[in-house]
Order: structure tokens, then sequence, then C-alpha cells
């Protein structure tokens, strides 16, 4: 008589990146308490580019913020995962102490024009796709008005030429770039604070998490075989892993400046340059832990055209504070300087939108998660959007994976009978 049919190995769900994305994933996966979900992460700390560094200067890589009428924010209320915010200091910047100033025509301002405010009101679906947004702006505010429009958005898309983008997708930053009150939050300790809590809440969910454990195309060839995998990774890592050229979208090159600065009255806290695009931000200004007491940490990021180096960048910063900052150079206490090359989202070119870019369904159980795939969103919104897709294809594949593995067995145990 032959023996019994065996109990199926139980489905593994993997997720291959530790950042938002593949956390937010992998917490999903764990909450439907229908498969066991492994999550593999090659840096020595999960968080992605949402870590914040060790030691007296809490920075990110780059100005970073919650913006807080997004999904993301939405998810990480309903599961006690936001913790302390911080909120622009709009209190201190009308009494002046801290200030906002707009870099337009060499000097600072107070406001952006007017033009600029009236157009930043308009509904994204007012602005065509297949169209560039300095075209479509120029007809409504004047090209002038456009330019500063266009580089008042640098904050948000890390580009260059904003102008030269989709009207569509810049459009839809610029609105929620200028709403009032301010969407932007930012979490008090930095963002490895949301970090810890949804490392922690994964774990808590059962979600077995790896650190400093790369992934070679072999391995993710094994674990495909035991469930689905979700690729969260940069673009160019999942092109490189999956052996998929097609893997490519528009992304942005931008120098970064992170400075340690003595404490000074009257310092700016956000210098916004309308010339060309470029932000600086006084952190400190609503989060003093982030630098020691008596010190400030101020972040620029300024983007760069193809061919510009960094230093190029660095010198635009280098000018925008003296006017913003006097006296910062004898007061720096830190300095750090950095070249992000294809990490600042994806960019959505005249005739795309966020439904053209790379999949998130890539076959045979295989999905991707990221800011440059096909998911909508701001920021880490597209991170987080893809993510949720993500795990909710795989949940479905993993189901679809159990039912086949279980006819198999049933079949596999009539013959036994029938044999017997």
């Amino acid at each position: 008589m032959s023996q019994s049919h065996s109990t199926p190995v139980p489905t593994t769900l993997t997720v291959v990146g530790g950042g938002f994305a593949g956390l937010v994933a992998a917490i999903t996966a764990a909450e439907s308490g229908r498969t066991r979900v492994h999550l593999r992460e090659s840096h020595h700390t999960a968080g992605g580019r949402a870590r914040t560094a060790d030691g007296p200067y809490k920075t990110n890589e780059g100005p970073h913020a919650l913006y807080s009428r997004g999904p993301l924010w939405t998810w990480l209320k309903q599961r006690g995962l936001i913790g302390p915010v911080a909120s622009v200091p709009l209190r201190a910047t009308l009494s002046g102490a801290a200030t906002v100033r707009f870099h337009r025509d060499g000097a600072l301002r107070r406001m952006p024009p007017l033009p600029v405010l009236r157009l930043g009101r308009k509904q994204a679906h007012e602005a065509p796709v297949d169209t560039d947004f300095h075209t479509w702006a120029s007809s409504l505010i004047g090209e002038r008005h456009t330019r500063y429009a266009a580089n008042a958005i640098g904050v948000a898309v890390f580009h260059h030429d904003p102008g030269a983008l989709s009207a569509r997708f810049v459009q839809e930053r610029l609105r929620r770039v200028l709403a009032m009150p301010p969407e932007a939050k930012y979490p008090v300790g930095g963002w490895s604070s949301v970090v810890d809590r949804l490392v922690a809440h994964a774990r808590h969910l059962g979600v077995r998490i790896d650190t400093g454990s790369r992934v070679t195309d072999t391995e993710l060839a094994g674990a495909a075989a035991l469930g689905p995998v979700i690729v969260a990774t940069s673009l160019p890592a999942a092109r490189s892993l999956l052996a998929d050229d097609s893997l490519t979208w528009a992304g942005g090159r931008t120098a970064l400046l992170d400075l340690g600065l003595r404490t000074r009255r009257g310092d700016a806290f956000i210098i916004s340059d309308l010339d060309s695009p470029g932000w600086i931000e006084r952190f400190t200004a609503q989060d003093p832990t982030l630098a020691p007491p008596g010190e400030q940490l101020v972040q620029a990021q300024l983007p760069l055209a193809p061919g510009e180096s960094r230093s190029v960048g660095i010198a635009r910063a280098e000018r925008l504070l003296d006017l913003g900052l006097p006296g910062w150079r004898e007061r720096v206490t830190h300095r750090a300087e950095a070249l992000a090359t294809g990490r600042t989202g994806a960019l959505d070119l005249p005739g795309t939108t966020w439904r053209d870019r790379p999949a998130i369904d890539r076959g045979n159980g295989i999905y991707l998660a990221g800011d440059q795939v096909a998911a909508p969103g701001l920021l880490a919104e597209v991170s987080f959007n893809s993510a949720l897709e993500a795990a909710s294809l795989a949940l479905h594949h993993a189901r679809l994976h159990r039912l086949v593995e279980a006819d198999r067995d049933t079949r596999s145990h009539r013959l036994d009978l029938k044999s017997a």
C-alpha cells in the first residue's frame, strides 16, 4: 500500500529590499495572515533612502518630509506608526524667527509671485499630459512666471528643468507643494524613527527580516520556486537582478549638501530658489533633536543638468547660503557632500504618465515596488502605492499556488488509494 499524501510546504512570499516599499509590502502581506513573509535587505540596517545617519547630526539622504494629505500618511496613522512629528513652524515664520525666503532675480523675497500662487490652485486634471509644463503654463501666466513656478517644484522632482516634464505631472506636485496649510510633516528624530516602527511592526506580524543579506539571481530563482517575490529595490538594481533591460525610467541627478552650523538668530528656515531649481532647509527649526545643543542642521538639494558636476550644484548652494544664512562659513561644525544619481524618483516626460512606467507585475510570480514603477503619488507615496499593489498581486499569486499544490496533492492521494 502506498504512503498517504504529504503535507505541502507552506508558501513563502519573499521581499527583496528593506526600504519603505519593501517594509510596506512585507507588512501588508503579513497582515493578511495567509502566507509566510521573508524580507531580505543587503544593507546592515533597513530603511533604504529613509535611513537617518547615526551620530550627532541626524541627516537623511537630502531633504525629506511626509505629506499629510497623502495615502502613506493615512496608512501609517491607522497603524500607529507615525510617532511624534513636527510641522512647518508657521508661527515662528510669521514672527521672523524662522523665515521662508524665495530667491528670485538674484535676491531673497518673502513671497513667490502671485501668478505662481494662482497657478498652484489649478486642479491637476486641467493640465495636459502630452504637453510640457513650460508650454502649458506660459499660456496662462507668461514665460517668466512659468520659469519661477517650474523651479519652485524642484523640491519635489529633483530635476534640473521641471518645465520640460509633463504638465500634468508637474501641476500635481505644484498644487501640493504650495498648499496651505503646508502638508509637509517631519518625523521627530529623523525618518529612521518611522523605519524603526515599521521594522518592529513587521516582526510583530511574524515577518522574518534578514539584514546584510544580498540576493543573487540564483537565490531569486530559488525563492520564486517557493512562492511569489517582490523586488523592492532601486530600478537599476532590479534591472540587474532580473536581467531585464526594459526596467528603465527617467530620473534626476542632484547635488546634496549637509551642514552643521553654530546657531545664529535670524537664519532663514527655507530658501526656495526660483531662478533655478534648488532647495535649502534648516531642519532644526522644527526639530532641534537633529543636531547637538547650540547647533543647527541645514540640508540642501540642487538638481544638476547632464554633464554638470557636483561642484556646480554645491557652488549654487553656497551662494544661496550667503544670502540667507549670513556668516555661515565661519560657523560650520559639520559638512558632507554627495551626488544622488538615479535615486530621486520617477519623472514623467510629456506624453507619459505613471501608467507608462515599468509594470509592477513582471510575470511568473515576480513583482516590482519602488519609486520609479507604475504607481501614482508624490515622492515616497509612489513606493508606498506600488508596495500595496505588489503585495496584493503577490498574495493572489500565493493563493493560486496553494490551490494548484492542493489539487495536485489531492489527485496524487486518489491515485494512491486507487492503486491500494
